[in-house]
């Protein structure tokens, strides 16, 4: 996971919005969004980092290096949960298919494609 999604993740764990971070922050909504951009290579500093890691409850040594446990109580954070899905029936199928075997993923990808609204005759 790089910089840009663990910031994302804490945002959106905390239940923060971009412009709420900024105000918190003195900063504009656009160096929030920068922040979380990985077309864009702009980071924050390390005290912005520290200031986002307090703000959002996460590690510092996980916000900056993504290393260690993403929460001072040593929680860790598994890669389905800093994906950027919203539903929550297509994260639970995320969950599903990730913890599925190769042959069971096969036949789930087969039955998605086929039911694709683009793909009925």
């Amino acid at each position: 996971m790089n910089l840009s999604t663990r910031i994302r993740t804490a945002r959106l764990r905390a239940g923060l919005s971009q412009a709420d971070v900024a105000v918190r922050l003195g900063v504009s909504r656009a160096a929030v969004s920068n922040w979380e951009s990985s077309a864009v290579r702009v980071r924050p500093s390390s005290q912005r980092l520290e200031e986002i890691a307090l703000l959002t409850g996460v590690a510092w040594e996980w916000l900056a290096t993504g290393r260690g446990p993403a929460s001072p109580s040593g929680e860790h954070i598994a890669a389905v949960d800093a994906e950027w899905v919203e539903d929550p029936i297509e994260r639970r199928m995320l969950q599903a298919f990730r913890a599925a075997s190769g042959e069971v993923k096969q036949a789930l990808l087969l039955m998605a494609e086929a039911t694709r609204p683009d793909r009925r005759g």
